[in-house]
């Protein structure tokens, strides 16, 4: 029978090294078919409105299934939840790696997914159970590492290997780490968390489920028109509805949980006001830095006619800075506090977002690299100090639910930061009116080429000026931040 142990006397480094490695592959793949699927579209013989499913499905079950996670970490043991999740996650694994179907690897993709969701805000409640306040910066500066390393490095991992093998050996890579996890989470993860076995209210599971389900869908969805303009039209008035539904179906969610005398997610996090100022940061933050790593690769690839080895390759050195400055910040958080790292990281991102405004066709190679990583640089300044700074001002028995609902957030901002910059930049690339001065001497086909591209980057820079505005709002949110000093001496109580 698998006992609770005390968290503050157990061995911390096997547990949190299992956690880390199978909380990375996990959100690893979120991005790490991103090159990969030009190949799949051959292979299976489908269109981008079909295989972007592989993505968004994952996406989905995603943010469906971590709202679930709060009420499983209270109904289950810690060494239980976490094996379960990493055994869903290399069935669909392994399923992914012989599909000879689409559907079949679709289906995969829901599967790996539903055992990922559930292993971040594990992680996240292990962490914050066994280590102490004053060690906890240190602590999530390495969940920073996974959270932010892991999607970054995913396409120039994918881009890597493919040169050398196809689309399939991206799961064969994936696999025995998988495996080799889940006997090291079987020799070392201690049961830490607390069991107080609540009822399972099925409504709330479902109202949760289609809720939050149907705003990601739609956000997802609502630039997804392929097949002329009435196609794309008619696509967007479908996410629309959806994306109202959804939220009308968690409006319902967060008043049945309000009056529920146990909850599955607990909205009540939200009176501690740190907490909440904290989330809309870290939300915001995550809106913009979907620019950089949804527009770059689109600009190198689609417009600069860049590889994508080449773009993928491009991103690394600006995940190399995120990996290595993620435990560094965690430390410099637990000495001085979130406001200052955040107010500088913010001030780091909203300038080298600027930059990336005045995006042309003979931009720079070296540009880019230096700039996304000094971009990068900025945010791993921001990320977990200031989500670490809003957990610790929660009571540990909300713990499980602030990890929750923090991620569920960070899921529905991604894909809201997503569609928001995708709408503006084709919305921008075809209002484009050229300038007919350049076209002047050029042939038919030259000026059409050269609309086209100019288009493009027009589009590109509205987006990147969307995401800049965005940073300015997390820059002046940052400054309510309180120091360290100041936390010292709050009460932490709510309002």
């Amino acid at each position: 029978m698998n006992q609770n142990v005390n968290p503050t006397e157990v061995k911390r480094v096997p547990i949190v090294a299992a956690m880390l490695v199978g909380a990375f592959v996990g959100i690893l793949n979120e991005t790490l078919l991103a090159t990969a699927l030009p190949s799949i579209m051959n292979d299976f013989g489908i269109g981008e409105s079909q295989v972007q499913w592989l993505t968004t499905a994952f996406l989905l079950t995603n943010g469906v299934m971590i709202p679930i996670t709060a009420f499983l970490i209270e109904r289950f043991t810690t060494r239980q939840l976490f094996i379960t999740a990493l055994s869903i996650f290399a069935l669909g694994t392994s399923v992914a790696s012989i599909s000879h179907t689409f559907e079949l690897l679709l289906g995969a993709r829901v599967i790996q997914a539903a055992g990922s969701g559930i292993m971040l805000p594990l992680m996240m409640t292990v962490m914050l159970k066994i280590f102490p306040v004053e060690k906890r910066g240190a602590a999530m500066g390495m969940a920073g590492v996974v959270i932010s390393f892991a999607p970054a490095i995913g396409p120039t991992l994918s881009g890597w290997l493919l040169e050398f093998f196809s689309w399939r050996g991206l799961f064969y890579v994936v696999l025995p780490i998988v495996i080799i996890t889940i006997i090291i989470a079987a020799i070392f993860v201690k049961n830490v968390t607390e069991q107080t076995y609540p009822k399972i209210d099925i409504l709330s599971i479902l109202l949760s489920s289609f809720g939050f389900g149907g705003l990601l869908y739609g956000f997802s969805s609502i630039t997804g028109g392929h097949g002329g303009e009435e196609a794309a039209a008619q696509i967007d008035s479908q996410a629309v509805a959806i994306i109202i539904a959804g939220a009308i179906i968690i409006t319902l969610f967060i008043i049945r949980q309000m009056k529920l005398k146990r909850p599955m997610l607990e909205f009540r996090v939200f009176k501690y006001p740190i907490f909440s100022l904290s989330l809309i940061i870290t939300m915001i933050v995550l809106m913009a830095l979907i620019g950089a790593e949804t527009m770059l690769p689109l600009y190198m690839q689609n417009t600069r006619g860049f590889t994508p080895l080449e773009s993928g390759l491009m991103l690394f050195p600006g995940a190399i800075v995120m990996g290595v400055m993620s435990p560094i910040t965690g430390m410099l958080f637990d000495k001085f506090g979130a406001k200052w790292l955040a107010t500088s990281g913010m001030a780091i991102v909203t300038v080298t977002t600027f930059l990336f405004t005045s995006l042309e066709m003979d931009t720079a190679y070296s540009f880019l690299v230096i700039i996304y990583a000094v971009r990068m640089f900025g945010l791993s300044l921001v990320m977990m100090p200031v989500m670490t700074a809003g957990l610790n001002q929660l009571p540990p028995e909300w713990h499980p639910h602030g990890t929750a609902m923090a991620n569920t957030m960070q899921q529905v901002s991604a894909s809201i930061g997503t569609a928001i910059l995708i709408t503006v930049m084709t919305s921008a690339a075809t209002n484009y009116q050229p300038d007919q001065a350049a076209l002047e001497g050029l042939s038919e086909a030259e000026a059409m080429n050269h609309i086209a591209s100019s288009a493009a980057i027009n589009g590109y820079n509205s987006a990147f000026w969307i995401a800049t505005i965005l940073s300015i709002v997390g820059l002046c949110l940052s400054f309510f931040l309180k120091t360290k000093s100041q936390n010292d001496k709050a009460d932490n109580k709510a309002v």
